[in-house]
């Protein structure tokens, strides 16, 4: 089995700037970090110089978490899906020019049940062709698994899984997300996992709480050795690795 290498979100010191999240990974010995491109560092913005030499020589790995904030892949409005499009394309780019491997995406929303199919279809093909540009520019496209509420996509291991074939991509797997489902397991069984997302809730809505604060049985998260936590408070973020070491390692 390869090294456990844990990581955090830069959701958790969000306004910091980037050679802030290498002197946090660095001091505090995290192996991996996501960035969240949204707000200072979207991608239209991001100063992919800086973050690029903040992280050199490190070993830091970087994963990118694409701009979701009123976009949709599976939006009846097609001026929606083309920018939706458009910033997962930018986002790769950004991750090319900064030595990212993975991107995660969410895979849609759709608000109406009668029009479910229509939006996989449309989510399948902005996905589909999201997932070639990344290809192309040497970064692994990945779609997160959803909440158990009927208006998101992917929010069970077979629609997950049918996603990631057509789409020829990997999966990120949000074990927050998980728990709220019928089936966590199974989504921790399926292929080509890039990486988790460690968070917890109360079992009854998606809290992002700490690991170890809620629900979640962190043993479920032995045998993967890719995590990101993502919370939004960095000291939590630290108490959180630690229930997560204890949890999994051998005693």
């Amino acid at each position: 089995m390869r090294t456990v290498r844990i990581g955090f979100s830069t959701l958790s010191l969000f306004w910091k700037t980037p050679p802030e999240w290498a002197e946090a990974a660095r001091t505090d010995g995290f192996g991996s970090i996501e960035i969240l491109c949204e707000g200072p560092q979207w991608p239209r913005q991001a100063d992919k110089d800086t973050i690029r030499e903040s992280i050199a020589g490190s070993g830091i790995d970087l994963y990118l978490h694409s701009p979701t904030i009123d976009l949709n892949p599976a939006s009846m409005n097609p001026g929606i899906r083309e920018e939706t499009l458009r910033q997962l394309r930018e986002t790769a780019d950004l991750a090319a020019a900064i030595g990212a491997s993975c991107l995660t995406t969410h895979p849609g929303i759709v608000h109406k049940d009668k029009v479910r199919n229509v939006g996989v279809e449309f989510a399948k093909q902005v996905l589909g062709e999201a997932a070639d540009y990344a290809r192309s520019a040497g970064v692994t496209l990945s779609i997160e698994n959803m909440p158990a509420s009927k208006q998101y996509l992917c929010n069970t291991p077979e629609e997950l899984s049918d996603f990631r074939a057509h789409c020829g991509c990997g999966v990120t797997i949000d074990v927050g997300h998980a728990i709220l489902c019928a089936e966590p397991q199974e989504f921790l069984r399926m292929p080509e996992i890039s990486y988790l997302h460690v968070n917890d809730n109360m079992g009854e809505r998606d809290q992002h709480l700490c690991p170890g604060e809620g629900i979640l049985d962190l043993k479920m998260l032995r045998g993967q050795d890719r995590m990101i936590i993502e919370i939004d408070d960095y000291g939590k973020v630290l108490k959180g690795r630690e229930a997560i070491l204890r949890s999994i390692m051998p005693a």
